[in-house]
């Protein structure tokens, strides 16, 4: 996962990417990510940013002997739904609490803009990304907090 997180070039951060998820399931993959969000460099976080996308490629049996002759795998490795809300409560902790402008362009504009991709237990966050989204001095996250809005109506 280091590989990915620190490789500069977006082109290739699915080379790192898909060979994990079928190796150690995109559960540990999107886990390591989360990881690296909450605790990384500016730099860790923009990878595990363009990881992310990557990371949640479609799994074919024919492609990897992780699965059994059968064509399956143990869903366990791939369940994900709570880690992926953890990474949306990350993503907007880590844009309240970073100074980086850039850090707050690149993890805000991957968000979902609909309310209903939220977990009811990060809507209040959610709100507080939103307004503080509203006034920031970036037209692009101004731009992401009206689209949320336009979204919503």
């Amino acid at each position: 996962m280091a590989a990915v997180v620190h490789d500069p070039d977006p082109s290739f951060c699915r080379w790192f990417v898909e060979p994990a998820l079928y190796a150690f399931g995109r559960r540990r993959v999107l886990t390591a990510l989360v990881d690296y969000l909450r605790t990384g460099s500016d730099a860790e976080r923009a990878g595990a940013v363009r990881a992310w996308y990557c990371a949640h490629l479609p799994l074919r049996a024919n492609r990897s002997p992780a699965y059994a002759p059968s064509g399956s795998r143990d869903p366990a490795m791939d369940e994900s739904q709570d880690v992926v809300d953890s990474w949306l409560e990350e993503s907007m902790r880590v844009v309240a609490r970073s100074a980086d402008p850039q850090t707050h362009r690149r993890v805000l504009l991957n968000l979902p803009t609909s309310h209903e991709a939220y977990p009811q237990h990060l809507h209040e966050l959610f709100e507080r990304t939103i307004a503080s989204a509203r006034t920031h001095p970036s037209e692009h996250i101004r731009g992401w907090a009206a689209a949320v809005e336009h979204h919503g109506a």
